[in-house]
């Protein structure tokens, strides 16, 4: 038996569900004072508020709608970066 979640069916009559948006993904933040990031060069490190295990957030606009873990693709694209959602925001609750 297939435990693997299934997506919601899209309505391919609704011509909404074909329209591309961007979906941006926070893996932290930093928090450096003025002086200091004026003076970041090339080669410069700014250190972030998470670690390399921890969730990032998936935004459209300034909306939450999701958190998961980031991972790396393997085969013809390894390298790649990918998120495999982990929670997903129930955006009926949140209006």
């Amino acid at each position: 038996m297939d435990s693997t979640p299934t997506a919601p069916a899209a309505d391919l009559s609704n011509p909404f569900t074909s329209v591309p948006i961007e979906v941006n993904v926070c893996v932290g933040k930093a928090r450096p004072l003025i002086r200091d990031l004026v003076m970041l060069g090339e080669n410069a490190v700014l250190t972030l508020d998470s670690r390399m295990d921890d969730p990032v957030e998936l935004y459209v606009g300034d909306r939450l709608i999701a958190r998961g873990q980031l991972e790396e693709q393997e085969g013809d694209t390894t390298g790649q970066l990918m998120v495999r959602l982990t929670e997903v925001v129930d955006l009926q609750k949140s209006l």
